[in-house]
């Protein structure tokens, strides 16, 4: 089957390379019984990847089912994917077939893997392995006969360097990795997408279909979109329903965008999109708000240090003055003023007889030439641990304040070797 003929089958949008690579991937390992992993953010379409692979398979006529690892709480997964026998827990009161039972023939879909406690990553590994399995509470080996495709929204390899999943699994379940694309790495598809979405709403409700001027589809291909598809959809449904006009403008679609995904969006025309683009201006921006402070406190000390008579006002100041002059972006970055803010000795030099010392022009020049660290790794590395230190060590959280994604984070946290 061709492309098109799978797109059109499987109501699949976009004509993205990474989308069309993804699809082209799943059409040649659907001929084969060889496990899948599926990887990409929440919102992208993994499992309408899943139902793909199955329904071009020599499996199509034989049961599917889909499973939130997630979701099953870890007590009970064990019971849910390999069943249980009378007595074995309680509340069995009852033996029952397990998914790898009952789907024997057919595709379990294991999505969000990178939940599934350790104990079941065991019993999976040996199900991949040998097709056999024991029920909880049995001593009687099964055999099934169940292709197995998986899904993530994590990094899994990362998951293995710190114990969280097994090193053994994450290469078995990988035999032929998928990465289905993000919307913003295909943002030639959103305005199709969006297209469909209000069209099939308004068809729903016999309604006008929403259309948006030049400004507002610039605005919405620039959005970051961290639910992807389906925040889109989500969108179009939610602007059908609560727009009063026809045709929106910017302004308009700002209303229904929420603002925390608004300020990460880039605001420099012509720069590069993408979490790379994010981490630069949040650099950039923190070197330029440094510099003006430390030019306005070093300007503050020359003027105290050519006209000394100046010291003993300076020696008035206030902890509380010199906080607000120095609170950069709202943020309290005082601490080194707050152990000086009452030391005059520390504003004005004294000879060792305690007489104040006159500084030359030559002095003062050679002052004003001493530059504090611009290193940018330092400075993102320090980034970094204020964000974790300020949400308490979650990574999502931290990420989305950085303006960068989590498998960027992860990146970075490994290659500064920063403990969390």
């Amino acid at each position: 089957m061709d492309l098109q003929s799978i797109k059109n089958r499987f109501g699949i949008i976009g004509n993205a390379p990474a989308l069309n690579h993804a699809l082209n991937t799943a059409a040649q390992v659907a001929a084969t019984d060889l496990t899948v992993l599926i990887v990409g953010e929440s919102g992208v379409g993994k499992e309408a990847f899943s139902l793909i692979i199955h329904a071009l398979s020599s499996r199509k006529h034989n049961p599917f089912i889909a499973v939130n690892c997630g979701a099953i709480p870890e007590g009970t997964i064990d019971s849910e994917l390999f069943g249980h026998e009378k007595g074995s827990f309680t509340g069995a009161v009852d033996s029952r077939k397990g998914y790898f039972e009952t789907v024997s023939g057919g595709t379990i879909f294991l999505d969000e893997i990178g939940e599934m406690p350790l104990g079941t990553q065991a019993r999976l590994l040996r199900v991949l392995e040998t097709g056999e399995f024991i029920r909880v509470g049995s001593s009687k080996v099964q055999k099934t006969d169940v292709r197995v495709i998986a899904a993530t929204n994590r990094e899994l390899i990362d998951f293995t360097e710190k114990g969280k999943f097994r090193q053994d699994l994450y290469y078995r379940l990988s035999t032929v990795p998928i990465r289905v694309p993000s919307l913003r790495d295909r943002k030639e598809d959103i305005i199709l997408l969006f297209r469909k979405f209000v069209v099939d709403f308004s068809e729903r409700y016999k309604t006008t279909p929403v259309q948006l001027d030049d400004e507002a589809r610039n605005l919405l291909i620039n959005y970051p979109f961290p639910g992807n598809v389906r925040e889109l959809k989500n969108l179009a449904e939610q602007i059908s329903v609560l727009s009063n006009q026809p045709l929106l403008s910017a302004n308009d679609l700002r209303k229904f965008l929420p603002e925390k995904n608004l300020n990460r969006m880039p605001v420099l025309a012509g720069q590069p999109h993408g979490e790379f683009a994010n981490e630069r201006e949040i650099l950039y921006k923190l070197f330029f708000d440094m510099k003006k402070d430390v030019t306005e406190l070093k300007k503050m000390f020359l003027e105290i240090l050519q006209n000394p008579s100046l010291a003993g006002t300076a020696a008035n100041f206030t902890k509380e003055s010199l906080i607000n002059d120095f609170t950069v972006n709202g943020n309290e970055q005082h601490h080194l003023i707050q152990q000086n803010v009452n030391q005059p000795a520390l504003i004005q030099p004294v000879s060792a007889n305690n007489q104040p010392v006159l500084l030359s022009n030559d002095d003062i020049q050679r002052h004003e030439e001493i530059e504090e660290s611009l290193n940018i790794m330092d400075k993102e590395k320090e980034l970094i641990i204020k964000a974790l230190k300020k949400h308490k060590g979650k990574r999502k959280d931290a990420s989305a304040d950085l303006g960068i994604s989590e498998r960027t984070l992860y990146r970075k946290l490994k290659e500064y070797d920063i403990e969390e």
